[in-house]
Order: C-alpha cells, then sequence, then structure tokens
C-alpha cells in the first residue's frame, strides 16, 4: 500500500475574527456588552442581567449605577426578537425600583413599552411590558405618561388574554391608572366593564380582588353604576357574597354593592332580587369587621335617597344597625353610626331609635377614639333637630355631660355636632336648665375663638338656644364670652354671622348686656352689616333693633324714633341727634362734664340719689346732686317745690311718699332750710359749710367716691310720676287720659304757648340758668319749667310710660318732637265689618294742649301742626 499523505489544513481567512467564548462574572462587563452590534450576545448579555436583577434591589440599584438602563432602551426596539423580549423582560423587573422609574419616565419609554403590548408579541412580552407599567402607574406621572400615550385601551384588551399574569399585571396596572377622574371616563367609553367582571370568574384570587378594587373605583361614577347593572354584574357580586369559600372577597365585593346603592333603580333591581334583604341578614350576622363597615356604608350611601330609606325602613335595616353599634370594631361603630346619621331622615326610623340607637349612642359618646366620638354625636345631632322626645332621650341616658366634654375635643366635626345636639336640647326649659347647670357657657369658649366657620357657627348658635335667661347671659359676659361673639360678627361667612347675629340678639336682652354690647362695638358692626345688601340677614337686623331698644338713650339719638313699646326707665338720657358712627358717652361721664353750650341733655329719673344723705344726717348736710356741690340753687329747688305744692298737693304734705318710695330731695332740702330759722347759730353754720365742701371735694376733682354711683334725683319728676298716677291713672277712656295727660305736661312746661308768641317764650335764658346752677349740661327733665316742642314731648312719653298710656317718641327738625298714639275710629270699619280702625294722631303740648290731629300725609300734617 501507498504511503498516505497527510492533507494540510487550509488556514481561516486573515479578516475573519476566531470565534471567543467569554465567561464574565462581573455585571459591568456584561452591561458593555449591550452595546454589542451582535444580535446572540445582546440576548445572551439580556438573559444574564434579568437573572442578576431577579436576585433583590441591591442588584437593581448596581445596574442602574452601571448605566444599563439608557442602552437597555434601546434594546426594546430592536429587530431581533429574542433580544426585544429579553429587554422587555428586564425592564418588568426594574421599574420597581423608584431611581429606575425615575430615570425610566426622563428617558420617555413609554411609547417603547406601550408597543410591546401589540397582539402580535408573544405573551412573555405581554407579561412583562404589563408588569413595567403596573411598576410605573404606581406615581402620578407614570400614571400621566401612561394615558397620554394611549396605554390604556391595549391594556383593557390584555384583560381577556389567556395568560393569569397578563391579566394580573394589567388590571392592577389599571387599579392604579383610575385613580384619576379623566382615566376613568376614558374607561367608560372603551367599554372596560365586561371584561372586568369576566374577571371575577378568575381562579386566581389576586385576580379576582383586583377586578372588586378596580370596580369599586370606577363605580362612583353613574355611569359605570349603569354599565355594571346592564352587564347583570349585580348578579355576581350577589353570588361573591353567597359564597362562603369566597369570604375573602366579601369586603370588596360589598364596597361595589355600597357604590350601587346609590342608584334607586339599582336598588330596586336588588331589592326585587331578595338580595338587599340578604345582605342586611349577611351584615348583622357576619362577625368580620371589615364586612360589617363596608355593609353600613352601603346603607349609608343609599339612604341619602328618600325612596332608599323607606325600603330599608320596610327591611327593618334600624334593628340591624344597632347591632352593629355593638361591634367590638371602631371602624363598624363610626360606619354605624354614620348610617344612623342617614336614616334619621326618616321620621319612622327617627322614631324608632328613640329607646334603641339613643342610649348606644350616648355610650359611644364617652369612646377613647374621638373619631368614634365624633360619629356618635353626629347621629345624635342628627336624630334630635326637630325631634324634643328624642333630645329628652338623649339627656334621660346621661347625654349632657359627655356632649359638654367634646366641646373640648381635637377634632372640629366633634365639636360642632356636640353643639349642635346640645342646641336641639336646649330648645325645652328644663333641658336648658339641665345644660346651663354643666357650666356649658365656660366650655364654649374654646369653640368661639376656634378658626373654624362651621365650629364658629353652631357654637354661637349654641349661645342663642342657652342664654335665654339673665343668670345665663351675666355666665356668659363672666367668662369672657361677649368678645368672641362680637368677634363672629365680623365673619365673611354668611352663617357664622348669622348665628352670631342671633347669639347678639339674645343676649341683648338685658339692658346692662345691651350697654356692654354696644361698648363692645357690636352696635357698630351691625349698623355696618344692615348697609350691606349681601351681608346683612334677618337675624342681623333683629340683634340691631334689640340693641337699641334695650338701649334707649342711643336708639332715640341715633334714629330719633321712641315706639310705644319701647317703655322709658329710670336712667334715660336725651343727648341729641348723633350721627351714625359717633360714640353715646355714657350718662356719668356727662354728668361729670362742665357745662358748655351743647345742647342740654335731658334726664329721667324718678328715683332719689342713693348718695343723698339719710334722713339723721339733713341737719348737718347740705344737699347733693351731680357729685358735686349745688347748694348755690337752694332757692331754685324752693321754687320748684312751692309750685308743686300748689297743683295736685304734694305728697309730702300728706306725709306720703312718691312711687320712688323715698323721701324726696326737696324735702331734705325743706328740712334743711327750716334748721337756721330755729336759732342755729353762725359757727355752726360754718360747719355745715366746711363739711359741704369736704364732702364735695372728691366729686369735683372727677374722682370716683367710695360710694356707687347713681344717676341726679329729680324730685320734681317724682312729685310728676305720683300725681300722673293718682288723678290720670284712673281715667278709663283713653282719649281722654291722653287730653288730661297732655294738659299735664303743658302745664308743668310753661302753659299754652301761641304760635305767634313762641318767639318771646325765653326758654333758652331758662335752660341756660339751669346749666349754671346745676353746673352741668345734664338737666333732670323736672327742674325745666319752660319747655318747648322736644322737652314736652319727651315728659309726655316718660309720664304715659308709667301709667301705661301708649305713645311714640318722635324727633324731628330744628328742636321739633311730638307724641303719636294710635285710637280706634268708631265711623271707620275693617274690611268685615269687625273693629274699629285703629288711627294715628298727634298730641298738641303747646298751642292748643290735649288736641288730637289725625295723621294722615305725615310731611304735611306735621308742618302745619308744629
Amino acid at each position: 500500500m501507498g504511503k498516505k499523505i497527510k492533507k494540510e489544513v487550509e488556514p481561516p481567512p486573515k479578516d475573519v475574527f476566531d470565534p471567543l467564548t467569554i465567561e464574565s462574572k462581573k455585571a459591568a462587563t456584561v452591561v458593555l456588552m449591550l452595546n454589542s452590534p451582535e444580535e446572540e450576545i445582546l440576548a445572551k448579555a439580556c438573559e444574564a442581567i434579568y437573572k442578576f436583577a431577579l436576585k433583590g434591589e441591591e442588584n437593581k440599584a448596581t445596574l442602574l449605577e452601571l448605566g444599563a438602563v439608557e442602552p437597555l432602551t434601546k434594546l426594546l426596539t430592536h429587530e431581533d426578537k429574542i433580544v426585544r423580549r429579553n429587554a422587555t423582560m428586564i425592564f418588568g423587573i426594574l421599574a420597581s425600583n423608584n431611581d429606575v422609574k425615575k430615570l425610566l419616565r426622563e428617558l420617555d419609554v413609554m411609547n417603547s413599552v406601550i408597543a410591546q403590548l401589540s397582539p402580535e408579541e408573544e405573551v412573555v412580552i405581554h407579561e412583562f411590558a404589563s408588569l413595567c407599567l403596573a411598576n410605573m402607574s404606581v406615581e402620578y406621572t407614570g400614571k400621566v405618561q401612561i394615558f397620554e400615550h394611549g396605554g390604556l385601551e391595549p391594556l383593557i384588551r390584555l384583560l381577556s388574554s389567556p395568560d393569569p399574569d397578563v391579566k394580573k399585571n394589567s388590571i392592577e396596572c389599571i387599579y392604579n391608572l383610575v385613580q384619576d377622574f379623566q382615566c376613568r371616563t376614558a374607561l367608560q367609553e372603551l367599554n372596560a366593564i365586561p371584561p372586568m367582571l369576566e374577571l371575577l370568574k378568575s381562579e386566581y384570587p389576586i385576580i379576582q380582588l383586583l377586578a372588586l378594587k378596580t370596580l369599586n373605583v370606577i363605580t362612583n361614577d353613574k355611569e359605570s353604576r349603569i354599565m355594571l347593572r346592564e352587564n347583570q354584574g349585580l348578579d355576581q357580586l350577589i353570588k361573591i357574597l353567597e359564597a362562603k369559600e369566597l369570604n375573602d372577597l366579601h369586603v370588596e365585593a360589598l364596597a361595589v354593592v355600597a357604590n350601587c346603592f346609590e342608584d334607586m333603580e339599582t336598588m330596586t333591581l336588588i331589592q326585587q332580587s331578595g338580595g338587599l334583604k340578604k345582605l342586611l341578614s349577611f351584615a348583622e350576622n357576619s362577625t368580620i369587621p371589615d364586612i360589617q363597615k363596608n355593609a353600613a356604608k352601603a346603607i349609608t350611601k343609599a339612604a341619602y335617597e328618600p325612596e332608599n330609606r323607606k325600603l330599608f325602613h320596610e327591611l327593618e335595616v334600624e334593628k340591624c344597625l344597632v347591632t352593629l353599634l355593638g361591634s367590638e370594631s371602631d371602624g363598624t361603630k363610626i360606619a354605624a353610626s354614620q348610617a344612623i346619621s342617614a336614616m334619621s331622615e326618616n321620621s319612622s326610623s327617627k322614631d324608632f331609635f328613640n329607646t334603641q340607637g339613643i342610649p348606644q349612642l350616648v355610650q359611644l359618646l364617652r369612646s377613647d377614639n374621638e373619631e368614634v366620638r365624633e360619629a356618635a354625636a353626629l347621629a345624635l345631632a342628627n336624630l334630635t333637630t326637630c325631634n324634643p322626645v328624642n333630645a329628652n332621650a338623649a339627656a334621660e341616658a346621661d347625654g349632657i355631660d359627655p356632649l359638654i366634654s367634646i366641646l373640648s375635643s381635637k377634632r372640629d366635626g366633634a365639636i360642632a355636632n356636640a353643639a349642635t345636639v346640645l342646641t336641639n336640647m336646649a330648645m325645652q326649659e328644663p333641658l336648658r336648665t339641665s345644660i346651663q347647670g354643666h357650666d356649658v357657657m365656660h366650655a364654649l369658649m374654646g369653640p368661639l375663638h376656634s378658626d373654624n366657620p362651621v365650629v364658629q357657627s353652631k357654637a354661637a348658635l349654641t349661645v342663642a338656644a342657652t342664654a335665654c335667661d339673665m343668670e345665663a347671659r351675666a355666665e356668659l359676659k363672666n367668662c369672657g364670652g361677649l368678645e368672641p361673639l362680637v368677634e363672629l360678627l365680623y365673619s365673611k361667612n354668611d352663617e357664622v354671622r348669622r348665628h352670631a347675629s342671633w347669639a347678639v340678639m339674645v343676649c341683648a336682652s338685658d339692658e346692662l348686656m345691651a350697654v356692654e354690647l354696644c361698648r363692645l362695638g357690636a352696635l357698630d358692626i351691625l349698623e355696618e352689616i344692615n348697609l350691606s345688601v349681601r351681608r346683612k340677614n334677618k337675624f342681623s337686623e333683629a340683634a340691631y333693633n334689640k340693641l337699641l331698644n334695650n338701649n334707649l338713650s342711643l336708639k332715640y339719638s341715633q334714629i330719633g324714633y321712641l315706639s310705644s313699646s319701647n317703655i322709658i326707665s329710670d336712667g334715660f338720657y336725651d343727648y341729641g341727634r348723633i350721627n351714625p358712627g359717633t360714640k353715646l358717652l355714657p350718662l356719668k361721664e356727662l354728668c361729670f362734664q362742665e357745662p358748655s353750650d351743647h345742647r342740654a341733655v335731658l334726664l329721667i329719673n324718678s328715683k332719689a340719689s342713693d348718695n343723698s344723705p339719710p334722713p339723721s344726717m339733713d341737719d348737718k348736710s347740705s344737699e347733693m346732686g351731680y357729685g358735686r356741690s349745688i347748694s348755690s340753687s337752694s332757692s331754685l329747688r324752693r321754687a320748684s317745690k312751692e309750685k308743686t305744692n300748689a297743683g295736685f298737693g304734694s305728697p309730702t304734705e300728706e306725709k306720703a311718699e312718691p312711687a320712688s318710695g323715698r323721701n324726696t330731695a326737696a324735702s331734705k332740702s325743706a328740712a334743711k332750710e327750716k334748721g337756721p330759722r330755729k336759732g342755729r347759730g353762725k359757727k355752726e353754720e360754718e360747719k355745715l359749710k366746711e363739711e359741704e365742701e369736704i364732702l364735695a371735694v372728691p366729686k369735683l376733682a372727677g374722682e370716683s367716691s367710695d360710694k356707687e354711683w347713681f344717676p341726679p334725683s329729680d324730685p320734681d319728676f317724682c312729685v310728676y310720676v305720683y300725681e300722673v298716677t293718682k288723678s290720670i291713672l284712673p281715667i278709663t277712656n283713653i282719649k281722654e287720659q291722653i287730653e288730661a295727660l297732655a294738659k299735664y305736661v303743658a302745664e308743668k312746661m310753661g302753659g299754652k304757648i301761641s304760635k305767634d308768641k313762641l318767639p318771646d317764650f325765653g326758654w333758652e335764658l331758662h335752660i341756660s340758668e339751669l346749666k349754671f346752677q346745676l353746673k352741668s349740661n345734664v338737666i333732670p327733665i323736672g327742674y325745666i319749667k319752660k319747655g318747648i316742642f322736644y322737652h314736652r314731648a319727651l315728659l309726655f312719653k316718660a309720664l304715659a310710660d308709667k301709667i301705661g298710656l301708649g305713645c311714640s317718641l318722635v324727633r324731628g327738625e330744628y328742636g321739633r318732637a311730638w307724641n303719636e298714639v294710635k285710637l280706634q275710629n268708631e265711623s271707620r270699619k275693617g274690611a268685615t265689618g269687625g273693629l274699629p280702625l285703629p288711627e294715628v294722631y298727634i298730641v298738641d303740648l303747646m298751642f292748643h294742649p290735649g288736641s288730637l290731629l289725625r295723621l294722615q300725609s305725615r310731611e304735611a300734617d306735621i308742618y302745619r301742626f308744629l
């Protein structure tokens, strides 16, 4: 055999790189391989990176630091399917890292990821692309990008995918997206309800749960509820609730049903199928707190519709709710209380809770959980509104104490609800007295100072309801409650301003309180409010009038009118007309001012001054008037006394006291005059004068005396009151009473005066003399013996009020004032021919005292008459 010759192997081409197998243990090396042009290397590098990323969060962070994300984003659109698939898988895993998500948003890869959801792509790509979107949709910016790049439609299509992982990722992403209203609207247009309902039949609980959660969100919109009903979704929900083995889905299923209860048609459908009764029984008998809570929430939502409340009442839902109040879960107690609040709009339900429900709610007011207390207070607030029986039931269950305690709560809602219940209770006098006994005024100080308008409003309303007697108002004042109440009048909130006005109106029922409120500026604020068409309300107008009616001096100065119901009392003074916004000085301050050329201040006072010396010291002290020595007017007093004694007869001559119940200063002056004529020595007189000067010193200096200050006494006016009471009050005919009183007033003020003699009457000089003698601008009305229109009209009104003769006092221009009275005209009958109609007359006190003029045209008649 011939020798074999070895065949020579041809050398490889010089321009071809020999194959090289590389094993890398460094992630950085593999990341570098992502830039390779070779598809096989790219595929293997991606596979290695996927496995590396799958091991934990630290590896994901490492890949980010190594710069793997940017080259990977380019591979999402690679021509090779394997490379594209592996890159997509990596992003499905990496996107759970927050830093990676942030970088992906910046690189704007959403279009590339959404493109992987196309039907042509294989299931694995669908799975990891949807996973990537689910991770990206957790944050708001990611939601926006997915929606804007059209990701919602392919995600809905993938709900019908045969792969459970694709379904799970898709529904999870949709759940995140529908938290935004815009996405929910788009979802309805894409008909997403049917595929979601199909997911409820899945064998995987997580898919069912996510589907229910998504349905819970989207059924907050009416259109979605209609679509759910039209696609028989309610039947599926009821079946889930009936299946005990699906108890892990019951909570979410109930939440969806709760939303559906808001539609009357849905309620009717459930009720007709018997599902409603099953649902209530299910909730009452369940031992799972969340199920009970969601069932109560379902009832709450449905009970906002009157027809739904009626259905629930027929099914005795009240018993179910009372049972839920006894749950150990605070969440269930809160939900049950809220459901009772909603059901209390039904009068029959409200009656049911009187004996069953209110005692349990009162117990919840003592809970350590603030939310429980707030919800219980809300239920009680609704149950007691316009229902005295329930208000009584709440009080009998010892609810007053915990309610007042809640007024110091940290939750504004709890405070507002508790205040509402207390207001409802206070409508009944026995309960109001009980509330006042729990120091409610002090407890309301915090709410009155609140920054929350709802709390401010409710607190002011509670003040209005509880400050209905003098003791309660005094307590409010002592607690410092008037200041914040007046501050609330400045509120820009209409309800706060309205309720604060109401409270001020109630507090102004006492004269002292009215004066204090005026001092705090309430009258000025109310006047400003009432000038505004937008801000004023009936209560602001009523409060303004109430303040004026209990401060008649201010009312007459500002408005120039006192009605027959405005009874002038002791201490009233006519300062003259003042402009709006001008402060009226108090009487005490006016009394201590020196005489000026200002119009005299007219004082009404039928009480003897308490700073007059007692009877036992008549022989040692001179008469004291305004806090100054006025011994220089002794002749004036004597003349006054002599003139009054010449009239109807002095009560001192008959040894009778005047109406005030004290000895008049005139009698003391007379006693003083008799002393020296009995042989009193000159030294004794000098000693008396020194004592007068010593007593007068602190008053002249304007210093306060240890003794309480009283208005100057008016002995002549005391006599007027006595004489009028004795001689005019017994007259039974009202017209004759008016005529007699008019003549009496005219006689005391200088008598009848003809119009042509009025300029020569000399009343101005007389008033000036009185100012000089009294050393003050304040002149008691009884001192005036020459009076014109406004002097006589005031005296007529003051005396008429003392004997209960109804008349008004009207201020005119140029020193004019007059009185108006109402008398029945027998010649004019009502439309039905019944009682005669009353007509208004002006009383003449100057030219023809006692004559009456029927008032037809106010301006013309008054001009002619005066």
